[in-house]
């Protein structure tokens, strides 16, 4: 039975889209498979791990019979980058093998039968809706992503706090040593709502965002939130657990105001970070009249000192902080100025974009 006949990146793209959430180890062997539809000139590709869901679909043009079936994703997705982009490719299915002909190249393949797969299905019922920039989504994710926990214990804390209230969507992610939070405005008006999105939802989204203007619709309704955008749908799971209070978390009244230009902070860092403790990451930083110092050391007794002029003069600080989470958010933001405010030596600090309440990130000192 022939599938389809089309151009391999016509092929390759869509499982792409779809295929970067299979993991490659799986208790199931179908979720190793991507489901393959055909319907006319209408080909649907959809993935899952149970947890996440993502489905596309592309014109394939005219031509094949009508079927759904079920493949290996990865190895369909390693054979059409192996072969040549100007091939044409011909999938052709007997029994329970998919064989896949290019110019003089021939791979067969195993399948299992789509009915056993399973599928995520769109929760009905009141849910929230709203719909922003694909680019502005993108743009909010990555002020905060980095500082999601990974495999912690707290499991609330592998994950993204989306809050959508009035006409605000904010977002928050911590991993209990430093906090990011990034607010936007969206149309409508909306009840307060929270939901936490698994950290692979996140990263996976992250991906596949452009930084265009074309529209995202966001859903979110039960215990599922939708994401769609060009011929992409990803259905997630959400995180059923407790956010921490994170406005408790963001001080307020640090009388310490450094106005930082964000290069030559970044880079006075990043040469002091060669000489942390590769376990700690530990960096002291000297605030005296006039200077900031950057100051490391490791377990070999090798010293590094970055100095820094500055506009303060006020009381002198001396403290630390893992130089890792200082050069994360100096990697994500743009502005060429970061604001810096610190309390004393106990305190975390807070940076900030001049002008700017829509982000804020806090970071707790180190013993060093």
């Amino acid at each position: 039975m022939q599938l389809l006949t089309t151009t391999r990146d016509a092929l390759l793209g869509p499982l792409q889209s779809v295929s970067g959430i299979v993991e490659k180890r799986h208790t199931l062997p179908i979720l190793s498979n991507v489901l393959i539809e055909k319907h006319g000139s209408q080909l649907t590709l959809l993935a899952t791990d149970i947890e996440i869901q993502i489905r596309t679909t592309a014109e394939v043009g005219p031509g094949g019979e009508d079927t759904s079936i079920t493949v290996g994703a990865r190895k369909l997705q390693d054979i059409l980058r192996a072969l040549p982009g100007d091939n044409d490719v011909a999938l052709t299915l007997d029994d329970a093998r998919m064989t896949v002909k290019a110019g003089r190249s021939r791979f067969a393949l195993q399948t299992l039968p789509a009915a056993d797969y399973p599928r995520l299905s769109v929760e009905e019922g009141e849910g929230v809706r709203f719909s922003v920039p694909q680019g502005a989504f993108k743009k909010q994710l990555a002020l905060v992503q980095y500082a999601m926990a990974q495999q912690d214990i707290r499991y609330y804390l592998n994950g993204l706090l989306t809050m959508v209230e009035g006409n605000t969507l904010r977002m928050v992610a911590t991993d209990g040593h430093r906090l990011a939070y990034a607010e936007s405005g969206i149309a409508g008006n909306f009840e307060r709502t929270e939901v936490i999105l698994p950290r692979k939802t996140v990263l996976e989204l992250a991906r596949q965002l452009t930084d265009s203007e074309e529209p995202l619709e966001v859903i979110i309704a039960g215990n599922q939130i939708v994401f769609r955008f060009g011929p992409i749908e990803l259905i997630s799971k959400l995180i059923d657990g407790k956010f921490p209070d994170y406005e408790r978390v963001i001080p307020k009244n640090h009388p310490k105001e450094l106005h930082l230009a964000r290069q030559p902070l970044h880079a006075a860092l990043s040469r002091a970070a060669i000489l942390t403790n590769e376990k700690f990451r530990g960096v002291r930083v000297v605030l005296e009249d006039g200077s900031l110092k950057i100051i490391s050391s490791n377990a070999e007794q090798e010293e590094a000192q970055e100095e820094l002029e500055i506009d303060y003069h006020g009381e002198g600080l001396d403290i630390g902080f893992n130089v890792t989470y200082l050069l994360d958010v100096l990697n994500n933001v743009s502005a060429d100025e970061v604001v810096v405010r610190l309390n004393d030596g106990n305190s975390s600090a807070l940076i900030s974009l001049p002008g700017n309440d829509s982000f804020k990130y806090v970071v707790m000192p180190m013993r060093i």
